[in-house]
């Protein structure tokens, strides 16, 4: 273990500390652990467990994020520590992120800050991504690969449930250079029942990265029956639309899992439908995952003409003059 960052304690002589890296703020009497489970009291002071050990690594394409309009085409490289901060019944990854300590250390091989860095020029890659996991609750050990990695000119990405507090945000800003924050429902009773968390967190989550200048793209993974009526896509495209119409939206296929094998798969209607929904909101960029060839190309704005043509999770051919459609030169919000 290591001392954690953001807490403070609660209270003279308590020994009762508050946690201020995610928005759930627990507070943690001595000897007790956070609701994610790897942040812990001892003695009046909070330790991470989460530091040195990776659960998961892996060369991505960067399109596996999702992130569509980032360095689009490369390869990311791609590190998880084992643990969550929610409780998502659905969960897809729940064999490392539901993970479950008792203050001891976490599973996993060692990876080294620097290791990491060198490792991901070694294969090619021009980023590293925080993901698979819930990357807030390793913060410690995300913001010292990301330091190394941006020591040798490599970008960092967050793949989040979007609930970092504004603190941890400004200290993500200016280290982390892009997020895909998944928000999982614009309804703050699936939140609380589902997740075991609330919407309004992940919403100023949203907003506050894009005024701090990360790149943010935002994934909706639609559950059937709990969270994909048109009423609610509607409401969730909404408020992405009065952030930026350039935000772009992936609305991804659920797939049974976890605690929730007796629902079935997403009709593909029900993504094309909230495809629509995105665009009829005002979102210029709305990309449908998990279903190859169904709204996954980026199309100019203005003329309709595909700039990025992408293959499953990868690019086919780009066509553009810089950031600008060859066709009538509107500007296109990709960073390459």
């Amino acid at each position: 273990m290591q001392e954690a960052q953001f807490w403070a304690k609660e209270g003279a002589g308590t020994g009762t500390v508050r946690c201020s890296l995610c928005s759930h703020r627990c507070s943690i009497r001595d000897g007790k652990g956070g609701l994610c489970g790897v942040r812990w009291n001892r003695g009046g002071t909070l330790f991470t467990t989460a530091v040195g050990k990776v659960i998961a690594r892996h060369v991505d394409p960067i399109e596996k994020k999702p992130l569509y309009h980032f360095l689009p085409g490369s390869r990311s490289y791609s590190v998880a520590t084992a643990g969550c901060n929610f409780r998502c019944a659905f969960c897809q990854n729940w064999e490392i992120s539901q993970f479950r300590t008792e203050g001891l250390d976490l599973p996993g091989e060692p990876l080294e800050p620097e290791q990491a860095a060198a490792e991901a020029l070694r294969h090619g890659c021009r980023s590293v991504s925080y993901t698979y996991t819930e990357p807030t609750i390793f913060f410690e050990y995300a913001a010292e690969i990301a330091r190394a990695a941006r020591a040798r000119g490599l970008k960092n990405v967050f793949v989040t449930n979007g609930y970092q507090t504004p603190e941890a945000v400004a200290a993500m800003t200016g280290l982390i250079d892009a997020a895909n924050v998944d928000l999982k429902s614009f309804r703050d009773a699936f939140y609380r029942e589902t997740c075991k968390a609330r919407l309004e967190p992940v919403l100023e989550t949203i907003r506050g990265m894009c005024k701090a200048s990360i790149h943010v793209e935002v994934t909706t993974l639609l559950v059937t029956g709990m969270n994909d009526s048109d009423a609610e896509l509607r409401d969730a495209a909404g408020f992405l639309a009065s952030v930026s119409p350039d935000l772009p939206w992936h609305v991804s296929r659920f797939h049974p899992d976890y605690k929730t094998l007796d629902l079935p798969p997403t009709p593909v209607e029900r993504l094309r439908r909230a495809s629509e929904i995105g665009r009829e909101a005002g979102l210029r960029y709305v990309y449908v995952g998990n279903v190859p060839g169904l709204d996954q190309d980026t199309h100019c704005p203005s003329c309709g003409r595909v700039v990025v043509r992408r293959l499953y999770m990868g690019v086919e051919s780009m066509d553009l003059e810089g950031d600008r459609c060859p066709g009538c030169k509107t500007r296109i919000p990709i960073i390459l």
